[in-house]
């Protein structure tokens, strides 16, 4: 059944539809693609807090129905052109422009952060997640009316306790195959569509995260064909699935993805083998406890903005 409420508060918190300047655009789309390179902070959450989100999401389903009449009909030239046109292209060109740029700047960095300090990095990415965690929470709160049923809490438990378990499992010696990467790129790119959910928290859980910023860094342009491909399958195929559960169930959509994000937290421990066996605080204690706290706060800034537009529709 449908959640009651939900088709009234879909997209509550994207409600935003701000007349956008092109060089704002371009600023927007690189500050989505720096925090995209970061577990825990969502460029769907960024997208909302500037004020464009609804138009990302609106302009990638046109683009998807574009692609899907020209496939099959019927007048498909002509529907094509008319799903298009739906398209917020002042703001795509220049916000995909900024990502590009935001993403290439930002692998300079991260990939030798993760490498030579991969405690602190954790304990950064560990306080920005835990934090990002209230963005779905509240927008479940939101559309079952202020008030979660005891199915929601149970769905919720159960995704966080399955995600645990599947984040516990050791690595092994899993290479980055190309049938590994695309469906991993898929579903990593869908969390532009769901602020509080980062695509890098993806790929990291799925052991991908390291290849993927050492590749966009040296610009392996084998792995990154291969991550964009999977990520064109992600826009064609998964958008449309999650726009459809935003939609329709938007409450146990938000309700389950908040279980994952608790449940995989478990990746982000900073002390921990290279099996993911947990390992007690050494040393580092004090200074991961406060780059995990200044990564909460930044987060917490974002969280704040939100809820503040959002009340402000």
């Amino acid at each position: 059944m449908t959640d009651t409420a939900d088709h009234h508060h879909t997209f509550h918190s994207a409600s935003l539809d701000r007349r956008t300047s092109v060089p704002g655009n371009v600023v927007r789309g690189a500050l989505i693609g720096v925090v995209e390179t970061v577990p825990g902070v969502s460029g769907g959450t960024v997208a909302l807090v500037t004020g464009i989100y609804r138009q990302l999401i609106g302009s990638a389903s046109a683009v998807v129905s574009a692609v899907r009449v020209l496939v099959t009909g019927p007048d498909r030239v002509t529907s094509m052109w008319a799903h298009l046109s739906q398209v917020h292209w002042r703001v795509i060109i220049p916000v995909l422009i900024g990502m590009v740029l935001g993403l290439a700047t930002a692998v300079q960095f991260i990939g030798d952060w993760v490498e030579n300090y991969p405690e602190l990095t954790r304990a950064a990415f560990f306080g920005m997640v835990l934090v990002s965690i209230a963005v779905p929470f509240r927008m479940a709160l939101q559309s079952a009316g202020g008030a979660l049923r005891p199915r929601h809490w149970t769905l919720g438990a159960m995704a966080a306790a399955v995600t645990f378990i599947l984040v516990s499992l050791p690595p092994g010696t899993v290479q980055p195959h190309w049938w590994l990467v695309v469906p991993a790129a898929a579903i990593a790119v869908s969390a532009l569509l769901l602020p509080g959910l980062s695509g890098a928290f993806l790929l990291l859980t799925f052991g991908l995260y390291e290849p993927t910023i050492s590749a966009a860094r040296d610009l392996d342009l084998g792995y990154l064909g291969v991550f964009f491909a999977g990520a064109v399958l992600g826009m064609v195929s998964i958008v449309k699935v999650l726009k459809w559960l935003l939609d329709h169930h938007h409450t146990l959509t938000m309700v389950v993805l908040a279980g994952v994000m608790l449940g995989a937290l478990r990746t982000l421990w900073p002390w921990q083998t290279e099996d993911r066996g947990l390992l007690a605080p050494d040393q580092l204690l004090g200074p991961a406890a406060g780059i995990a706290a200044a990564g909460a706060a930044v987060v917490a800034v974002l969280v704040i903005l939100d809820a503040r537009f959002s009340r402000d529709q």
